[in-house]
C-alpha cells in the first residue's frame, strides 16, 4: 500500500511539473495570448503622465532555458511612432529607443536596480547588446523589426530557473506621442517561431485597453513562497470599470481603482492555496459611455516590499477558481 501511494505521489508530481513547464511553451509573445491586451505603450519623455504612462519607459525581461543553445531574436512589432496604432499628440514628433541588454547585472533577482521601479536608479544595467532609435519611419509601421541574433549564453544566468535572462528597454527619447508596440522572442529572425521553455516578465506593466465594452484584459502575477499579502497599485485607470482578482481560491474580488493621473493602492491577503501559483488580474471596462484609448499602469509588491513578476504566459496556467464544497459524512446503516 505504501508503495502504491508513493507511486501515485510521484505521478502527480510529474504531472504538476509538466503542467508548469507547459505553461512556458507559448510565452514568447508580449503581451501573451491569454492576456488579451492589444499593445504595450510608452510615451515620449515630454508627454503627460495623465495620458497613462507614469515614467516614459518600459522594461521587459526574457528567460531562455540553459538547454537551448541556438541563436535567438527579439522582434518588435510596430516600433516606430507615427502610424495607425500610435497615439498622436498634435503632430508625430517623438523618438523612442529600444535597447537589448545581457550579461551580469541584468537578472532582477540579483540586481534590484534592473527592475527600474525606483525613481533615479540606473535600470540600464548589464551589457548593451543592441540598440536602435525609431521615429515616425513608415517602413517600420505595422511591421516587425528584429534584434539579434543573440547567443543564449550572453544573458545573465539565473540558477533557480536554470535560464539565461535578457532585458529590453523601450524609452521615450523625445516628443510627447504614445508608441504602441509588441514583442516576440523567436528562434527565427524573419518569423515568429517560439522557443520551447522560454517566457517573458515585467514588474511594471503599462498597456493599452481595447476600445471594446466586451473585451476583458488579463495580467498574471506569480505568487512566490512566503507571500502573506500583496499590495496592488494601479495608475490612471480613468475610473474605467472594475479590476477583479481571481485565483484558485478567489472567485473575483474587486480592488480600489484609480482615476486620471493618480495611483490607487490596496492590500490583498494571500491564502496558502494561492502560493506558488499565478493570480489573474482582470480589467473589465465600464459600460455605457466608452472610454477610448485607455492606458493603465499596474505594479504589485509583497509584504516585504519585493515586486512581483507579471508573466506573459502564466506559470501553472491560467488560474481557475475552484469552489469549496462541504462534504457531509453519512453514517452507515446498521
Amino acid at each position: 500500500m505504501k508503495i502504491i501511494k508513493s507511486k501515485y505521489r510521484f505521478l502527480i508530481l510529474i504531472f504538476l511539473l509538466g503542467f508548469i513547464y507547459a505553461s512556458f511553451l507559448e510565452g514568447q509573445a508580449v503581451p501573451g495570448k491569454d492576456e488579451n491586451i492589444p499593445f504595450l505603450v510608452t510615451f515620449g519623455k515630454s508627454g503627460k503622465t495623465s495620458w497613462g504612462d507614469n515614467d516614459f519607459y518600459q522594461i521587459f525581461f526574457f528567460s531562455v532555458l540553459k538547454d537551448y543553445t541556438k541563436p535567438f531574436y527579439i522582434r518588435v512589432f510596430d516600433p516606430d511612432c507615427g502610424g495607425e496604432n500610435d497615439e498622436i499628440q498634435g503632430d508625430f514628433n517623438s523618438k523612442f529607443s529600444f535597447s537589448v541588454y545581457g550579461g551580469k547585472g541584468v537578472d532582477p533577482d540579483k540586481n534590484e536596480d534592473s527592475k527600474g521601479l525606483d525613481k533615479g536608479v540606473n535600470y540600464r544595467t548589464g551589457n548593451l547588446l543592441s540598440s536602435k532609435v525609431f521615429g515616425s519611419e513608415a517602413r517600420y509601421d505595422n511591421k516587425y523589426y528584429t534584434f539579434g541574433p543573440f547567443n543564449p549564453s550572453e544573458g545573465d544566468f539565473n540558477e533557480r530557473w536554470n535560464s539565461y535572462i535578457f532585458k529590453i528597454v523601450c524609452e521615450g527619447v523625445s516628443g510627447d506621442d504614445g508608441n504602441l508596440y509588441r514583442f516576440f522572442l523567436s528562434r527565427d529572425g524573419n518569423n515568429n517561431l517560439p522557443i520551447e521553455g522560454a517566457n517573458a516578465f515585467t514588474y511594471a506593466y503599462t498597456f493599452r485597453m481595447w476600445n471594446d465594452f466586451k473585451s476583458v484584459a488579463h495580467i498574471y502575477p506569480f505568487v512566490d513562497t512566503g507571500v502573506v499579502f500583496i499590495k496592488q497599485s494601479n495608475f490612471d485607470w480613468d475610473n474605467d470599470g472594475k479590476i477583479l482578482v481571481v485565483s484558485r481560491y478567489k472567485q473575483g474580488i474587486e480592488v480600489p481603482i484609480s482615476n486620471e493621473n493618480v495611483w490607487e493602492s490596496s492590500n490583498i491577503p494571500i491564502e496558502p492555496a494561492e502560493v506558488n501559483s499565478s493570480l489573474d488580474f482582470q480589467f473589465h471596462k465600464r459600460q455605457g459611455e466608452l472610454v477610448k484609448n485607455n492606458n493603465v499602469v499596474v505594479t504589485l509588491k509583497n509584504q516585504r516590499g519585493d515586486a512581483l513578476k507579471f508573466y506573459s504566459s502564466p506559470i501553472g496556467g491560467v488560474p481557475v477558481y475552484i469552489p469549496k464544497t462541504n462534504i457531509t459524512k453519512i453514517a452507515p446503516k446498521k
